[in-house]
């Protein structure tokens, strides 16, 4: 499926969650939802921001860590305008932030875009598992709360989407799938000895050199240490939100981590959010006992502090990345690790 399309099938979840969660409303209910952005103290919000921009920061440290065991030693401040603005990718399109901050780190550092590509999903890997590992302490600590939103609106749904499709219309789909598995071995065969099977596998090659660099890092421990920083900023940047509207104030830690947990699947489900993050975070505060219209409130406020930081920022590092690498700079850049 082409990429313009997948975007504007995601875009249409996000949307649809928009308006299945307002269509219903009341006048009442859609006047208690202003009601709270107004009052929310949006002052408080800059310390949200400072440490976002502060866990985006350690992001673009830890990916240089894996870089070392290939040899190459980016710049500091190259590789956070990466990460920045691959962030600001995302928001159009998901998953070309991942495509455009090797590309532009290739492009200013002189490193083979195919071992960042590896790299990359070297880092997306631990960020994931990390991801798995707070959502089953929060469940399991949490499960006489948490436990039951957890079931009916992450894990029902997916069940029901996996068992819609019957047995089988499984088994042809497994039969097509080892089908094209074959069909494939045998083409990559007869192309292997190619020039294009040969540009293919030397891709294939430094992809995998840029994953298995995260086994050979000398770092490890500061690489761990720097992905747990990563997420207790996730967390403080969540549990400071509630800070700005007094219906949150009073929601403790274990609130904070059910929000940024549940609210983490929403950020992956549509572009940038839209819609899936609100509607999951209001969800979550609601087993809390916020009410529906200032959770829906608060929903929007952070999104649109962590949306607002991503287009400064990352519009920011697009400007200043031309303007700070000049061609003997990028060039040096490699060398001698210039912008550290």
């Amino acid at each position: 499926m082409p990429k313009f399309v997948k975007f504007i099938c995601f875009l249409a979840i996000g949307l649809g969650l928009v308006w299945l969660v307002t269509h219903n409303l009341t006048d009442k209910e859609k006047d208690d939802i202003f009601s709270s952005l107004q009052r929310a103290n949006y002052w408080l919000l800059i310390p949200v921001i400072i440490v976002g921009i502060a866990s985006h920061w350690y992001r673009a440290v830890r990916w240089k860590l894996i870089m070392e065991p290939l040899g190459y030693h980016p710049g500091t401040l190259n590789t956070f305008f990466a990460v920045m603005v691959g962030y600001l990718a995302n928001l159009a399109v998901p998953r070309l932030g991942e495509v455009t901050r090797c590309g532009i780190v290739a492009r200013y550092e002189k490193i083979p875009v195919d071992k960042l590509v590896g790299t990359m999903i070297a880092e997306r890997a631990v960020d994931m598992l990390l991801l798995l590992i707070l959502m089953v302490i929060t469940v399991v600590i949490q499960i006489d709360v948490i436990g039951g939103l957890f079931l009916n609106e992450i894990w029902l749904p997916i069940e029901n989407k996996l068992g819609a499709a019957g047995s089988s219309r499984s088994l042809i789909l497994a039969g097509i799938a080892a089908g094209v598995i074959l069909l494939g071995f045998i083409g990559f065969r007869l192309i292997s000895r190619s020039g294009i099977g040969i540009k293919i596998r030397a891709l294939a090659h430094g992809v995998w050199d840029g994953i298995r660099s995260i086994g050979k890092m000398e770092k490890k421990g500061l690489f761990i240490f720097y992905s747990i920083l990563i997420w207790a900023m996730y967390f403080a940047m969540m549990y400071l939100g509630f800070y700005c509207m007094e219906e949150t104030r009073y929601l403790g830690l274990k609130a904070a981590l059910a929000v940024l947990i549940i609210g983490s699947v929403g950020m992956i489900v549509t572009p940038g959010g839209t819609g899936a993050y609100q509607f999951l975070v209001q969800r979550t505060l609601m087993v809390y006992g916020v009410l529906d219209t200032s959770a829906y409130a608060f929903g929007w406020i952070v999104w649109s502090a962590q949306t607002l930081l991503v287009l400064i920022v990352g519009l920011g590092s697009l400007i200043a990345l031309p303007l700070m690498n000049k061609p003997q700079e990028a060039t040096g850049g490699q060398k001698l690790g210039i912008n550290n």
